[in-house]
C-alpha cells in the first residue's frame, strides 16, 4: 500500500501543478516558505508539547511526527472540492505532499542519530 499511496499522491500533485503551472510560478517562493515554516512549527511544537508534559524522548518524537506530518492528500482534496473557483488553493497541499516526505525523512534521520548517541 505505501507504493500505491505514493503514486496516488504523485498523481494528485501533478494534476494540481498542471492546472495552474504559470500562476504557481508567481507564488511558489512565498508558498514554499509558508509550507516549510508550518511543517517546522509542527515538529517543534509537537516535540515541545511532549516535553511540557514531561514525556520521554520517544513519545516527544512521536508527537512531533504526528503534528508535523499532516495529511496533504486530504488538504488537496478539500481545497479542490470546496474552493474549486480558486484552483491555486490546492497548491500549498500539493507542495506539502512533496516537502513533508523530505522533512520527515530528515527528522527521522536526525532522531536516529541523536537517539543512538544516548
Amino acid at each position: 500500500m505505501p507504493a500505491l499511496s505514493s503514486v496516488v499522491i504523485a498523481v494528485i500533485v501533478a494534476a494540481v501543478v498542471a492546472a495552474g503551472a504559470e500562476r504557481i510560478r508567481d507564488c511558489l517562493g512565498l508558498v514554499a516558505v509558508a509550507v516549510i515554516l508550518h511543517n517546522l512549527a509542527g515538529f517543534v511544537l509537537g516535540y515541545g508539547a511532549g516535553r511540557i508534559f514531561r514525556m520521554d524522548a520517544a513519545k516527544c518524537r512521536t508527537i512531533a511526527v504526528e503534528v508535523g506530518m499532516q495529511n496533504s492528500g486530504l488538504a488537496v482534496s478539500l481545497a479542490t472540492t470546496h474552493f474549486a473557483v480558486f484552483p491555486l488553493a490546492a497548491v500549498p497541499g500539493a507542495l506539502f505532499s512533496v516537502w513533508h516526505n523530505l522533512s520527515g525523512a530528515l527528522f527521522a534521520a536526525w532522531c536516529s542519530r541523536n537517539h543512538a548517541k544516548k
